[in-house]
């Protein structure tokens, strides 16, 4: 079936629908990995926003359940350069057409994803619509402007409180859209997880007597989270605390610093950074469309992008307090930075 791309500029990219057939409303982002579908179609920061990869083949190895990182796709859409009906790997589970149709995601194939990718470089994130109707950019011009992705952290969080594990350490998880991987990290270093909703309060978490605060990746504009940073500004100086991409910005928010929208985003797992503790470039996994821009008042910087110059990490001076805005859970990405969560860790009453 027909179907186009039509971004809030007026620019139309012509091609063919899979998955859903349905127009779908999103923020039109790129992620530059070469594989991870399954982990970034249902990535829970990935909320609110159309994907689009500039690795010109996907779907050639199917969909593997078990790579998931939450229970259900998060994005409003795909968009791929070709897209591969016919899995050759022997843990596919359904072909990625199949799952997408399952789970209500609309596609788009067969657009120059090249030149889409350096129209959003160029020009900065766009609103866009996919479409399988014959529509033209005056129809739809005030429905893609409507669009809004401010509660986005309302609608991955968690319901209700849940704890797993049983470990020597007791780890308590702020959840703002948290990936499997994270909470499989700590699991893996012998703790107790209890994951609070993004609404609990902060009374709610201290009640637990937690080792540790980690405060979760998330889709969205941190600014928006008013509640959110309240309650961490009443958890600094209780307990230690930890973080990752929103959460590392939401921490900088509440501690006095700033943030700000990045012109097209960091996605993709060949990001490079300066850890400037060890003197070394680690190549991460990234997935924001936000950053710290004004360092908090006794915070020092530990790592910072090698393609832009932005904070990727940040330390209290006196506080046990640290946060990175990489994903060093990976998934998909290098695993090399799993390290950072021993470093968390050293933090753990």
């Amino acid at each position: 079936m027909k179907a186009k791309l039509i971004l809030e500029n007026g620019s139309v990219f012509q091609g063919e629908a899979f998955g859903y057939l349905k127009d779908s409303i999103g923020e039109v982002v790129f992620n530059t990995g070469m594989t991870g579908y399954g982990e970034i179609l249902t990535d829970p920061s990935y909320y609110g926003q159309i994907v689009t990869m500039t690795y010109p083949l996907i779907g050639n190895y199917g969909v593997d359940l078990s790579d998931l990182e939450s229970t259900s796709p998060k994005v409003k859409g795909l968009i791929v350069r070709e897209i591969c009906h016919y899995s050759s790997n022997f843990k596919s589970e359904m072909e990625l057409d199949d799952y997408l149709k399952i789970n209500k995601v609309t596609g788009l194939s067969g657009i120059d994803t090249r030149a889409l990718t350096k129209s959003l470089r160029t020009k900065g994130t766009m609103k866009g619509i996919i479409t399988v109707e014959n529509l033209d950019f005056s129809t739809v011009k005030s429905t893609i402007e409507s669009f809004s992705n401010k509660n986005a952290v309302s609608q991955v969080t968690a319901e209700n409180e849940y704890t797993v594990g049983n470990g020597a350490k007791n780890i308590a998880v702020l959840d703002f859209g948290i990936k499997k991987s994270m909470i499989k990290a700590f699991l893996d270093r012998k703790c107790t997880v209890t994951v609070f909703p993004a609404a609990a309060r902060a009374e709610d978490v201290l009640e637990i007597d937690p080792d540790l605060i980690f405060l979760s990746n998330g889709p969205g504009d941190p600014a928006d989270l008013n509640f959110e940073i309240e309650n961490i500004k009443k958890l600094i100086g209780k307990k230690p605390i930890v973080g990752i991409c929103l959460g590392h910005q939401l921490l900088a928010l509440a501690l006095g610093g700033t943030t700000a929208k990045l012109k097209f985003g960091h996605r993709g797992c060949n990001h490079p950074v300066k850890d400037l503790t060890e003197g070394r470039v680690r190549i991460t996994s990234q997935n924001h469309g936000y950053y710290v821009n004004k360092l908090p008042e006794n915070m020092e910087v530990t790592h910072i992008s090698l393609n832009d110059g932005t904070i990727e990490g940040m330390r209290h001076k006196s506080l046990p307090i640290f946060s990175i805005q990489f994903h060093p859970e990976a998934c998909p990405g290098p695993e090399d930075n799993s390290c950072i969560f021993d470093e968390f860790m050293k933090y753990a009453l």
